[in-house]
């Protein structure tokens, strides 16, 4: 079973690549959608987020409150440190159980799609034999960023200078698609279909 990290930064066409490699046979585990179900209403993580920050950050919903943790995180570095402390031994955890159930299912390629996966390279690098990166270039992905969401140029660009760069995604991959402005979905599609046989799909 080929483990493949699959990572791009924001707006770079990652969820939809690993769309297309899930429409070919291959498991795909989000470590984003993990992380947002440990703190969803009644997550298994939130009793813990609760002793550690006070129930303020629980909201009316029974979910983690983003928005007063992000200000909490913000006022005190600390804190996030604090919450990873809480949430990545139960990313682990189910990461790992779902790996676990790929391989009894004898799928030929499992994917971790991992939006930060350079920057926590060094939690990623024994889990991963080969890394897929989708890139584009900065301006592409503030555009598209800014045009889906609710976020101005100025907040993009914040979130992408907390990212690792370009040159250091490509500098780490064993495999490259390019999603420029002029890339269709079709030529998307071909080139993972060049790629595929490298992933046993």
């Amino acid at each position: 079973m080929l483990r493949l990290g699959l990572t791009g930064g924001i707006g770079s066409g990652k969820t939809t690549v690993a769309q297309m490699l899930a429409a070919r046979g291959a498991a795909v585990i989000d470590a984003d959608a993990i992380s947002r179900a440990l703190t969803a209403s009644h997550g298994a993580a939130l009793p813990a987020i609760a002793a550690q920050f006070g129930t303020h950050v629980i909201g009316p919903d029974g979910a983690l409150n983003r928005s007063a943790m992000r200000q909490m995180i913000f006022a005190d570095p600390a804190a996030r440190q604090r919450l990873e402390t809480i949430l990545h031994p139960l990313v682990e955890q189910a990461l790992e159980e779902q790996t676990r159930e790929a391989a009894m299912r004898s799928v030929r390629c499992v994917v971790f799609d991992v939006p930060l996966l350079i920057e926590n390279f060094a939690r990623w690098q024994s889990r991963i034999d080969a890394l897929l990166v989708v890139d584009c270039p900065e301006e592409v992905q503030i555009t598209r960023v800014v045009a889906r969401s609710q976020l101005s140029r100025e907040e993009v660009m914040h979130i992408l200078s907390a990212q690792a760069s370009r040159a250091q995604r490509l500098a780490m991959a064993n495999f490259v698609i390019t999603n420029d402005a002029g890339t269709t979905l079709q030529a998307l599609e071909k080139q993972l279909e060049a790629l595929l046989p490298r992933f046993g799909l």
